[in-house]
């Protein structure tokens, strides 16, 4: 599904990606761990193609397509969604309206007609039950007074809302107590099939207890320097990333 070969970025000039390879298969989750400056958001947002960063080397094929040739919309179009580390409120814009206008977008990239107003508050019903969001958040502004967890179990609805092929979750752990997390991790793992994939970016052990990655990767200064199952997870859990480094 995902192909990423040597890839640099930078951003104002100075370089963060060092040459990253990565390839994520339909159905995998993938767990991405490191300390703070690995590079790990960065990946993420060159990803979905935020253009604060500068690709100045490699390829991102998405089933097939050469991402980096599509613009952020596009991307997000063919099926790519980015939980954020810390989701933004948009001031006077409803959900309701927020997600029919995202929804009916995506529908119109694919050659389809809009959503019936009927059917469509018919979906959000639906997937609101995936995560426990209360109907009165729903029909707010966009995450406008939301506490953190509620943002976290928003971005999820989202998620829910658009039904993305590949879904890049960024510390959405952050923050949150363990009934949140709990809610937005039994969320998640609802809304996975044998045909999604996902990028779990995480410092912790504990939002992996209920994800269960297939892969556990380790980015250290802009590179991948290891690559293992779920006990990798467990290991850094219990050792820290000093270990690693000292291998290297």
């Amino acid at each position: 599904m995902l192909e990423i070969i040597d890839l640099h970025a930078s951003i104002n000039g100075k370089e963060i990606l060092k040459g990253i390879n990565l390839t994520v298969r339909e159905g995998e989750v993938h767990a991405l761990m490191g300390q703070n400056g690995a590079g790990k958001s960065t990946l993420s947002n060159v990803i979905v193609g935020h253009p604060s960063y500068t690709v100045t080397q490699g390829q991102i094929l998405f089933n097939g397509k050469d991402l980096l040739a599509l613009s952020p919309d596009e991307r997000a179009h063919e099926g790519i969604f980015l939980s954020f580390q810390q989701p933004v409120e948009i001031p006077g814009v409803s959900m309701v309206n927020f997600m029919r206008a995202a929804l009916n977008a995506r529908r119109k990239y694919q050659g389809l007609d809009p959503m019936a107003a009927g059917d469509f508050l018919k979906l959000m019903r639906e997937k609101r039950k995936i995560v426990e969001l209360d109907n009165k958040l729903a029909s707010r502004s966009v995450n406008e007074g939301f506490s953190g967890g509620e943002k976290k179990r928003n971005e999820i609805f989202q998620m829910a809302m658009l039904e993305p092929r590949l879904s890049i979750l960024d510390e959405t752990d952050s923050g949150l107590d363990v009934d949140a997390l709990r809610v937005v991790a039994e969320g998640f793992n609802k809304l996975r099939t044998p045909e999604t994939s996902a990028i779990v970016i995480t410092h912790y052990q504990r939002l992996l207890d209920y994800l269960k990655p297939d892969v556990v990767h380790v980015l250290m200064n802009g590179r991948i320097v290891r690559t293992d199952g779920p006990q990798l997870a467990l290991e850094i859990e219990k050792r820290g990333f000093d270990w690693i480094r000292e291998e290297l």
